[in-house]
């Protein structure tokens, strides 16, 4: 496991800036028009310490609960339906002081950053608006079902604690401890939001049920071993050099109370297996077509019809097919569809890694060697460089049943918790040698992790909110710089694997939508994968159920990817000779996480500028 070195000073520098100061990625910008005596800059970090107040765990992930935050390190998030109407109402609120705000004389950032804002937020009302669901706020996730097999605080608070909330004094023990004497209210939230879904009709797939109840009694089973968080907190005491005083209070919570409130979310989706039905679809749903229509805005930034994104989907699947099709032929595979063929290039026995221990032992070992090689070639690709912080980490073995093949992002704003890649080694076979590295370019550099540099130096709320098409679409970007940069060269089968990856994105845009809109069966997106792509069965298996609890989710990947190459080709359409590879990219990572007409109006300026 690598671990790159970076600036682990921010912290501090964080703590002594207040509530007025934001950081840039180009210094000090002009003080921008006032309203009230405010700043277009004191406005936004005032707006985004209001968020934090009901997402406390943010400030925590982003280093920013220090100096007179710091008692943010004590809380969680309110998750009973009172507590996600005050958010809602917050939200409100902020917004109107937004719309206010007069917009003549701001500089270029401050107004990106308000429409940014804005965006993020009137999309986020919308989702508090509908009767059920778990509403992102600046975020990727669009769950109906507040706890499934992917969603819910019985998975996030473990996660949370063991790897975010660090333990270095006795101040942050305390928090911890006080962190979980709110847990089983946490619990009892999600609770009370699950059984008024129920009461409406709105009960998740059974087979969804079926594994998030498997994974709800292992977590019981944890907490009854105090595995979950006192064993952790134990040992970050001992790192620490603290008492154990604080363990033997959590260990008497977890066991206990906790124990005990997740029991009775067990009890609730057992009542909800037995009513339970094996649509996929949210539009089985009541409200489900409503839902579908704000889950596709939210996940593509644009308003996109379900019809549209699904036959945009086909025709980018036609395409890419296209382009594989010569390298199948090349390297001897020259029979059946492109689908058919990958398949048969999945069994190909060079390409697979050991069983068990070992092969995971070779697959970290390969990402590794691979974040190495595309960590030295960014000056090639950027004028501005950061140096992540980043780890790899396997997915815990208690989750994998239900989690993605891999996922990645960004460490905190003051860079103390690194970035990670988290794979999913459930089992070896759910990676090919010549599939992984582009997973590994996706997930770290130049995908989540270096994009999340850049927005983590910009001010606090736009570190804080992101935007599902730009986050993924900019990852599958940085796939496309990884191959520009000679990844593949002398592999060609490498670059087999890299164009499946943006296929089965746009596979995800047209099973994405035949499940939520168009009455497909679970069985019939696992087989468009399989026979269109060539996509390995064991990987489809929960991508599949993922699409079913995150609807519209799955869209945004190579949307946001295919509307990032669309401004590249405009860039260089209008700028000819003046073009240049590397001002590109640097215009589109340095304007930060942004839905897609802001991420366009800021190449228009990249390019204006240039003209000048």
């Amino acid at each position: 496991m690598n671990r790159y070195s970076f600036d682990a000073s921010r912290r501090q520098v964080l703590a002594g800036l207040g509530a007025t100061t934001a950081l840039t990625l180009s210094g000090c910008a002009t003080m921008p028009r006032q309203a009230g005596g405010q700043s277009a800059e004191a406005l936004l970090e005032d707006i985004a310490y209001n968020l934090l107040e009901h997402e406390p765990e943010r400030a925590t992930g982003l280093g920013v609960d220090t100096g007179q935050y710091a008692y943010l390190r004590s809380r969680l998030e309110d998750q009973s339906p009172a507590g996600q109407q005050a958010y809602a109402d917050t939200l409100r609120s902020d917004l109107a002081r937004l719309r206010a705000f007069p917009r003549d004389g701001l500089d270029s950032e401050n107004l990106t950053n308000i429409e940014v804002v804005e965006s993020a937020y009137q999309l986020a009302l919308d989702g508090f608006a509908l009767p059920y669901g778990d509403t992102p706020v600046g975020n990727w996730r669009t769950a109906p079902y507040a706890v499934i097999q992917n969603v819910g605080e019985y998975i996030g608070l473990p996660r949370f604690m063991q790897s975010t909330h660090m333990v270095e004094t006795s101040a942050d023990a305390d928090a911890y401890v006080d962190r979980l004497e709110q847990v089983p209210a946490t619990f009892d939230g999600e609770l009370a939001r699950i059984r008024s879904a129920r009461g409406m009709g709105v009960v998740p797939p059974d087979f969804l049920l079926d594994k998030t109840i498997v994974q709800m009694e292992q977590t019981i089973a944890s907490a009854g071993k105090g595995e979950l968080f006192a064993a952790d907190l134990r040992s970050k005491l001992a790192d620490a050099g603290l008492a154990e005083t604080h363990a033997d209070r959590a260990l008497a919570l977890e066991t206990g109370p906790i124990a005990e409130a997740l029991s009775r979310q067990l009890g609730e989706l057992k009542a909800e297996r037995a009513v339970a039905t094996g649509d996929p679809g949210i539009s089985a749903r009541p409200n489900g077509d409503e839902f579908y229509a704000w889950a596709l805005r939210n996940s593509t930034t644009t308003t996109l019809s379900p019809d549209e994104v699904h036959r945009q989907g086909l025709a980018e699947l036609e395409g890419l097919h296209a382009r594989m099709d010569p390298i199948l032929r090349k390297i001897g595979y020259t029979d059946g569809s492109v689908g058919q063929r990958m398949t048969a290039l999945s069994e190909d026995p060079r390409y697979k890694f050991a069983e068990g221990d070992a092969g995971r032992e070779q697959i970290m070992e390969f990402i590794d060697e691979r974040i190495e090689w595309i960590r030295a070639q960014m000056p090639r690709a950027f004028n501005t460089l950061v140096d992540p912080n980043l780890e790899v980490v396997r997915i815990p073995p208690a989750e994998e049943a239900g989690a993605p093949g891999a996922y990645g992002g960004a460490g905190s704003k003051d860079g103390t918790i690194p970035g990670r890649f988290w794979i999913n080694l459930r089992s070896t076979d759910l990676h090919r040698k010549y599939d992984l590295a582009d997973l590994t370019y996706h997930e770290t550099i130049p995908g989540h992790v270096w994009e999340g540099e850049y927005s983590n130096r910009l001010p606090l709320i736009r570190s804080i909110l992101a935007f599902n098409p730009f986050s993924e679409g900019w990852a599958l970007y940085g796939e496309q710089i990884a191959d520009e940069l000679g990844a593949y060269d002398g592999f060609e089968v490498g670059q087999l694997g890299y164009l499946q990856s943006l296929a089965f994105r746009a596979c995800r845009m047209v099973v994405d939508t035949g499940l939520h809109s168009k009455g497909w069966s679970r069985q019939q997106g696992r087989q468009f994968f399989i026979e269109r792509n060539g996509s390995k069965p064991e990987e489809v298996q929960s991508e599949v159920d993922r699409y079913c609890s995150w609807p519209g989710q799955a869209t945004g990947y190579k949307l946001g990817h295919s509307r990032i190459v669309s401004q590249r080709e405009r860039a260089q359409r209008e700028l000819g000779s003046a073009y240049d590879f590397k001002a590109f990219n640097d215009a589109v990572v340095l304007g930060g996480n942004a839905p897609m007409n802001v991420m366009e109006r800021n190449v228009g300026r990249y390019i204006a500028n240039t003209r000048s």
